[in-house]
């Protein structure tokens, strides 16, 4: 068995763990300070709509452009008395793209342009865009989004509990929020493609989620009838032993939107793939982030709110301290199995010297 895999196992069966709900206030304040960023990200830069959303040409030049993206900005400005965005293409041509054009004003631009890069007016291709379409599309998006949230919020206090249903609803957010955010940063274009990408990171970012809440759902059953365990320690374990397999879901995700995102985007200039996985890459990686730092944590808060819940924490801790007064630390006499907490250390494993005890014992008898 792989090194990982090992983990994993040793992972699932609770031989080792880490305290991720323990040290919850600490993600909550990473991912506080990684929203606030990405809010301030967008109210001051704002997001670099493409051309499809606003309106406008796009002039496409034959290859092998000697023209450098700087010149063709130059030119374009000039031509049409508005900021352009250039991208040179991986083939060595230019995609020129002027927003706020309409057909009259798009031909005239069209003849200064190409006179400005000494070329042919037929060379230089020509595409008109109006912001009708992409209005539509935004329209639709937001409202896909509001049905998806619906519908999840629906499913899962249904499947689960409302609790459960309102921590993968906060995950969700936070997840759109930061990807948003980054876009404003880096000044990528938001193009329909974004929209796409978007969209389908909410089902990744939910799919980490859901695994996890299932196995918390399944190990909490009858929680209040045991008083080994709090509601947190078992939540932790979930997430532990989930946590190997989430891992792998994201890794595989992210190779081949890697390979997208900076090989096909960025060696081979391919632009318009930025587009659709900058957003798959970033989501993907805050989805996985907050299906195990945000969505399990924020159960565990609203959970043992309950009365309870806080009435089983406050067993649990009593027994304990009571083991720990009778028979020195936890672990050394026949109530350790009970009395050890379910987040350190291997599992349920009796000391030796408590069999060490019975077994004189029997000697003597």
């Amino acid at each position: 068995m792989s090194k990982l895999g090992s983990i994993g196992a040793r992972l699932h069966r609770g031989e080792i763990s880490y305290d991720f709900i323990g040290k919850r206030k600490i993600w909550y304040g990473v991912s506080i300070l990684i929203t606030i960023t990405a809010i301030l990200g967008l109210a001051v830069r704002g997001l670099n709509m493409s051309i499809d959303f606003q309106g406008g040409a796009v002039f496409t030049t034959p290859t092998k452009m000697s023209t450098s993206v700087a010149q063709a900005e130059s030119y374009a400005k000039d031509a049409s008395g508005h900021e352009a965005v250039v991208q040179k293409l991986g083939n060595g041509s230019l995609r020129i793209q002027v927003a706020g054009l309409d057909t009259a004003k798009s031909d005239q631009v069209k003849q200064s342009l190409a006179k400005d890069l000494k070329l042919n007016p037929e060379k230089l291709a020509a595409d008109l865009v109006g912001p009708s379409w992409g209005q539509e599309i935004a329209n639709k998006a937001w409202e896909g989004l509001a049905i998806f949230m619906v519908l999840v919020v629906i499913y899962l206090a249904i499947a689960f509990e409302w609790r459960m249903a309102v921590a993968a609803l906060v995950a969700l957010i936070h997840d759109i929020t930061i990807t948003t955010g980054i876009y404003a940063l880096v000044g990528f274009e938001v193009s329909p493609g974004t929209i796409i990408g978007l969209l389908t990171i909410l089902g990744y970012s939910l799919y980490d989620t859901v695994v996890v809440f299932d196995s918390l759902k399944e190990q909490t059953k009858d929680i209040t009838k045991q008083t080994r365990f709090t509601y947190s320690e078992i939540a932790n374990r979930s997430i532990n032993g989930t946590l190997v397999r989430s891992i792998n879901t994201t890794v595989v995700a992210l190779l081949p939107v890697a390979g997208l995102l900076f090989i096909g985007g960025g060696f081979l200039g391919a632009g318009d793939l930025n587009d659709i996985s900058l957003s798959l890459f970033v989501g993907l990686a805050a989805g996985a982030y907050s299906s195990i730092f945000i969505a399990t944590p924020l159960v565990a808060d609203l959970k043992e709110r309950e009365p309870a819940l806080k009435a089983l924490t406050k067993r649990v801790m009593a027994k304990r301290a009571q083991a720990g007064s009778e028979d020195g630390p936890v672990g050394a006499g026949a109530d350790a199995e009970d009395a050890a907490p379910a987040v350190v250390g291997p599992r349920n494993q009796p000391s030796s010297r408590g069999r060490g005890r019975g077994r004189q014992a029997g000697k003597r008898r």
